[in-house]
């Protein structure tokens, strides 16, 4: 769901934030999202991210700028009267309390009936499929358990707006990725907006209907996933996203969109003119490993080089083959696990080769 540039449910308008007085860790935010909205704020430890959703939150104060929900102006609104479900990495359960106590607390404080608190407690817990858990203490679930009650607490109260500071940071992997599943699924299923923060890409992708990719204080590309990992705008979001190979180059000219490259060993190939200044100007060009093909029909693709064989991986459904490429020695190719690819060995010389259009020219910064 993209958000509606007429009426935001949230807007951020020209949101900056320093804690010294000096430096900014926001710098001039703006950003729309639109209600019924799944959005990530994605990018590496001390970019801007988590700034941003405690503001939101109102656990930080914006140092200058205005946050709006639902077209009004939060900036002076209290936490508590924000409306706002939040979900933490570290659970931030009451340990003397039941699950059910847990659940029961946000909405007892907001003088609810006792009756109207059951039944909203029973359904939160049976959302999040632990309806026989009621009874028990956190210390007495696992972690992943205790996710899904702290999740199940902040959508008890039916709240519009639900922040998610990296929760899933501290479960395991193969729990962690049904958990990724289990939120899309009952966003899908209630339509309520949820801002998410991690520095977890491939969850990003997984689970958000768009991903604003922060370096910096600044929001380098705001996107659909698919738009991120296929059109990136730039190399930082090249790079942070996905696996990428890169190759160092100059322009020579740009016809058309396309941009003529010699690359630093005298190759020379073309590659979409996305992010670069003109002729004579420093790029990167970002080729992503499964778009390249190895001893590929030199009459029916755009361009071959040569590669150097140096290390292979066997990942089951690929192998992944790491190999010198044009002065690269960590270029990267997804080989489909095929009875054809049986040749490849370390250290052999093949030509590896992909289409214009999956080749971009970006910004050598």
């Amino acid at each position: 769901m993209q958000a509606s540039d007429g009426n935001p449910f949230v807007a951020f308008e020209r949101v900056q934030k320093s804690y010294d007085g000096e430096t900014l860790v926001v710098k001039d935010l703006n950003l729309s999202i639109g209600k019924g909205e799944f959005l990530t704020m994605l990018g590496p430890s001390g970019s801007g991210k988590t700034t941003c959703l405690m503001m939101l939150a109102g656990f930080e104060t914006a140092t200058h700028g205005e946050i709006r929900l639902a077209g009004k102006p939060i900036n002076s609104v209290p936490p508590h009267k924000r409306g706002i479900g939040m979900v933490f990495q570290n659970y931030a359960l009451f340990p003397h309390m039941t699950v059910a106590e847990n659940l029961a607390f946000p909405l007892q404080v907001r003088k609810m009936p006792k009756a109207d608190i059951e039944a909203k407690v029973a359904k939160a817990l049976g959302m999040v499929q632990m309806g026989a858990f009621g009874g028990r203490r956190p210390a007495q679930l696992s972690g992943g358990q205790q996710q899904r009650i702290a999740l199940a607490r902040a959508l008890v109260f039916d709240p519009e707006l639900v922040l998610m500071d990296e929760p899933l940071g501290a479960l395991d992997k193969q729990l962690r990725e049904h958990m990724q599943y289990e939120i899309k699924h009952i966003h899908e299923s209630l339509g309520v907006t949820v801002v998410y923060v991690t520095h977890d890409q491939s969850e990003a992708l997984t689970m958000s209907d768009r991903i604003a990719v922060f370096n910096d204080g600044v929001i380098q590309q705001l996107a659909p996933p698919a738009d991120l990992y296929e059109r990136p705008e730039n190399a930082f979001v090249a790079q942070f996203i996905g696996e990428n190979n890169k190759l160092s180059g100059k322009v020579e000219e740009i016809t058309d969109g396309v941009a003529e490259v010699v690359l630093d060993d005298g190759e020379r190939v073309s590659a979409l003119a996305v992010n670069v200044e003109g002729p004579g100007s420093r790029t990167l060009l970002s080729v992503r490993p499964e778009r390249v093909v190895i001893n590929p029909d030199e009459a029916r693709i755009a361009h071959t080089l040569d590669g150097h064989v140096r290390e292979l991986i066997y990942l089951g459904d690929h192998i992944r083959c790491r190999m010198a490429v044009a002065g690269n020695d960590e270029f990267i190719v997804k080989v489909p696990n095929a009875a054809g690819q049986k040749h490849l060995a370390v250290d052999s010389h093949v030509r590896v080769g992909w289409e214009t259009e999956d080749c971009r020219a970006l910004d050598a910064a």
